[in-house]
């Protein structure tokens, strides 16, 4: 037994050892703890945004956020938060410190998912959610809005009708214009085929592309896309072709 208890002493302060040493380790005072760097994620959608990482980056440099370097403590998550979220151009940001030293931040953006250039010389995006952006020279390739669109319009009848094309392949690549007229019906321009197409009111638009797209089917598809110079879906029981 005595021989057991005199074996047992070296390996328990070999233990003790360890587990200081590990402790040590893995429990630095977080003073030493710098940050190695900034992870930022962008959330992708349906549609490009306006901004890329570097974009951020910059912005963490010139408000004076950017966490890289600095003692981690020090490093301040609501203010980076706070602060990004207060640009225009984004929507939600969430900041957390990774396993590794590095601060992460994922930005949802503000999607652009209409561009108005209306007949008072104005131009502008508008968002998913209908509210107007900056203008920008970034490209994006999205359905342009002309004539008589106002800012209340385009959130309420053009930002469901834009949602909705984005979610459809076929009328994303096909609808490049609507053009709204003085009594605020619309007429679309497509990608394919020198027709107008004439909507009326923007109600129950989902319905009158479908009926639209079977004409594409039927009939255009075998007398040839540019029979016609004007076809109207405004009615729900026929579909009116005007020939050139």
């Amino acid at each position: 037994m005595s021989w057991k208890k005199v074996a047992l002493v070296p390996l328990a302060l070999l233990l003790a050892a360890y587990m200081v040493l590990a402790m040590t380790a893995f429990n630095k005072p977080d003073e030493e703890q710098i940050c190695q760097g900034v992870d930022i994620h962008l959330e992708e959608d349906i549609v490009e945004g306006f901004l890329s990482v570097d974009d951020v980056k910059r912005m963490l440099t010139l408000d004076h956020i950017n966490p890289q370097g600095r003692s981690m403590p020090q490093v301040n998550l609501r203010l980076i938060e706070e602060t990004l979220q207060a640009k225009e151009l984004i929507e939600n940001v969430e900041c957390y410190k990774g396993q590794e030293g590095q601060v992460c931040i994922n930005i949802r953006q503000r999607i652009p998912v209409i561009r108005v250039m209306n007949n008072s010389g104005e131009n502008f995006y508008v968002d998913s959610h209908g509210k107007p952006m900056p203008g920008t020279d970034y490209p994006c390739n999205l359905i342009v809005a002309t004539g008589h669109v106002s800012k209340p319009y385009a959130e309420k009848w053009l930002t469901p009708i834009a949602n909705m094309v984005l979610r459809d392949p076929f009328w994303k690549n096909q609808i490049v214009q609507l053009n709204v007229l003085a009594d605020g019906s619309l007429e679309m321009i497509p990608r394919v085929g020198n027709h107008v197409v004439y909507l009326g009111q923007p109600v129950d638009i989902e319905k009158k592309l479908k009926r639209l797209r079977q004409f594409y089917a039927k009939a255009l598809n075998v007398i040839g896309w540019n029979k016609y110079k004007r076809i109207n879906v405004e009615f729900s029981n026929q579909i009116v072709c005007k020939r050139k």
